[in-house]
């Protein structure tokens, strides 16, 4: 195999690799260096990946253990495969920029996305670097900032879909196995070490002590600035994978009434 070619965006994050096929098995060498370029960049890009289910496993599978998703349906077969499909009859309920499944104690390493089903328009994913949006940050912030915690909820999430007929039935162990949950409002990032603000709008419901509100909304709105982001066009067999430890990330909904399919296997993080 060729040497693994990593092409920066030139946005605050994200990378495209090439010179790598992601459907035979990946050596030592290959995935260190997979491993390494995800955790600088924070958001990883593959053109014309060809991957079955099993290769899509295989995969993710290098990287850690895989979750199953209590709110989505998944492949036959493969329970860690999380199918997102939205057209006109199922449009999508995730509109917020969000960090996956926060309202975990552990919340996960990251996901692998797969392009299965793409509209000849629209249908694009958003991502921005929370690091990047922690160094932007006063010394004044940072200081503020320090010790704080925040409130992450599935229930605060996922109101929507509980709000549906028969939603809190449909829903009701996922309520039980997970309740409201607090992380630092600044995490550390286990192997760049780099700062992260770690709160999103879809999972965090508020922050201790901000009994206004106030520090929240303004650090929605600090992250959500668009020198942080990073725009991700999809075709069909295309890949993101993400640091979900590091980045938000939201789909575009503007596709309507076409059909898109994506297949995501999330990564459980090790400690």
């Amino acid at each position: 195999m060729e040497k693994l070619l990593v092409k920066k965006t030139g946005a605050a994050l994200g990378a495209f690799v090439e010179n790598i096929d992601l459907t035979v098995p990946l050596d030592e060498e290959v995935f260190s260096s997979l491993h390494d370029a995800l955790c600088e960049n924070e958001v990883l890009f593959f053109r014309d990946q060809n991957l079955s289910h099993e290769n899509h496993k295989k995969l993710a599978l290098l990287f850690g253990e895989l979750q199953t998703h209590p709110a989505y349906p998944t492949v036959e077969g493969y329970p860690e495969i999380t199918i997102l499909e939205n057209d006109r009859d199922n449009p999508s309920k995730i509109e917020e920029w969000h960090t996956d499944m926060t309202f975990k104690k552990l919340p996960p390493l990251g996901s692998i996305l797969v392009g299965k089903i793409i509209p000849k328009n629209g249908g694009d994913t958003m991502f921005s670097s929370l690091s990047v949006a922690y160094d932007d940050l006063s010394r004044e912030w940072k200081d503020k900032l320090k010790g704080m915690n925040a409130v992450h909820s599935f229930e605060f999430g996922f109101k929507e879909s509980l709000e549906e007929e028969g939603g809190r039935e449909r829903l009701a162990g996922a309520l039980l196995e997970n309740p409201p949950i607090l992380h630092p409002v600044i995490k550390e990032h286990p192997f760049t070490g780099r700062k992260i603000i770690y709160v999103n709008k879809l999972f965090t419901s508020h922050i201790e002590g901000d009994d206004e509100g106030t520090i929240l909304n303004f650090l929605f709105d600090h992250i959500h600035q668009e020198k942080y982001q990073y725009r991700f066009s999809w075709q069909n067999n295309s890949i993101a994978f993400w640091d979900n430890r590091s980045v938000l990330h939201k789909p575009v909904n503007d596709y309507w009434p076409q059909l898109r399919r994506m297949e995501r296997i999330t990564i459980e993080v090790d400690s």
